[in-house]
């Protein structure tokens, strides 16, 4: 039991983290005085960051997902153009695809189920 609970924590804590790195990567990536200098410098601290926690396997799409995310920035890093936009454009197409995946699990209420036209039939 105890084993099956810390399993548990690695795995939310491995999520946590990559969710981290996740929402930092996008919020340099939207600056307006966007600097790829500063991107390189800060992606390359949160990758380190987020290395120091020990991996565990996760299984859904969304996760999957944010993996290659995460191992494309890191791949862009490396190589890259001079001026980093090309780049920067895919990042952001992809960190907005996986938003849209991880919001289409949400449940979502009906706000208006009272007010739906009833015409008797």
């Amino acid at each position: 039991m105890i084993y099956e609970t810390n399993e548990k924590q690695q795995r939310i804590k491995y999520i946590r983290v990559l969710e981290k790195f996740f929402t930092r990567t996008i919020s340099l990536l939207k600056l307006e005085n966007f600097d790829k200098d500063l991107f390189k410098q800060r992606t390359k601290k949160n990758y380190d960051d987020m290395k120091k926690t020990q991996e565990v396997d996760l299984y859904s799409e969304y996760y999957a997902g944010l993996k290659d995310f995460i191992n494309k920035t890191m791949f862009y890093i490396e190589t890259h153009t001079e001026s980093f936009e090309e780049e920067r454009a895919n990042l952001l197409k992809d960190a907005n695809l996986l938003q849209k995946e991880k919001n289409k699990s949400n449940y979502k209420k009906d706000k208006h189920k009272k007010q739906t036209f009833n015409d008797g039939y």
